[in-house]
């Protein structure tokens, strides 16, 4: 991996890298701007968030902790979900092999990593992941098979909350691996191209 970071976003696709397109190439079947795109993948996070909510509400026995009567959620936990941003587009980043770059738009809430690196379904796939894996799956995973209602250590409290918040961010992550999954075929190779991803078979 070659990392760069290029600082602030201008919001204009043809300040990206340059990229190119295979022969053969073939568009995902994803929405076509970044603004449709974020109206789906807050779609899709909220109903991550209601299921995550719900199921860690169920564990913890309880929206309210009866001892402190304040939420039965880790206020560190909570805090270092919002924290996770930029390790997550870091995660993103190592799974490249080549030229990778980081950009970030505050005022928009927008923080990504870029690259026209040519990789196959299955790293495609890893790298969409990975973040959310490290972040969301397992730590709620852990929180759910060791929290006891009325007795959950801080430690873990702490992990179910930052998974119960970080798991939904990668709402746009699991779009991308959906269409993967659906699209490409197994021996496909995919790349980015300006705002959009797209597949091909190498020869």
């Amino acid at each position: 991996m070659i990392f760069h970071y290029k600082g602030k976003f201008s919001g204009n696709p043809d300040d990206l890298p340059e990229s190119w397109h295979e022969e053969g190439y073939v568009p995902f079947k994803e929405p076509e701007t970044p603004q449709k795109l974020a109206l789906v993948a807050n779609g899709i996070s909220i109903i991550i968030y209601v299921a995550t909510i719900a199921l860690y509400v169920w564990k913890a026995g309880g929206l309210w902790d009866p001892t402190t009567r304040n939420l039965n959620f880790s206020l560190a936990g909570l805090i270092a979900s919002f924290l996770t941003l930029v390790p997550h587009e870091l995660l993103h980043a190592i799974c490249f092999k080549e030229d990778v770059y980081m950009y970030t738009n505050l005022k928009q809430g927008m923080m990504f990593v870029y690259g026209p690196e040519r990789m196959s379904k299955g790293r495609f796939i890893f790298m969409s992941l990975l973040p959310n894996l490290v972040f969301g799956a397992i730590p709620l995973a852990i929180f759910l098979i060791f929290a006891q209602p009325g007795n959950i250590s801080p430690f873990i409290k702490f992990l179910g909350t930052l998974g119960t918040w970080a798991l939904p961010m990668g709402a746009g992550d699991y779009l991308n691996v959906y269409n993967a999954l659906t699209q490409v075929p197994k021996m496909g190779r995919v790349y980015m191209y300006k705002f959009n991803s797209f597949w091909y078979m190498p020869k």
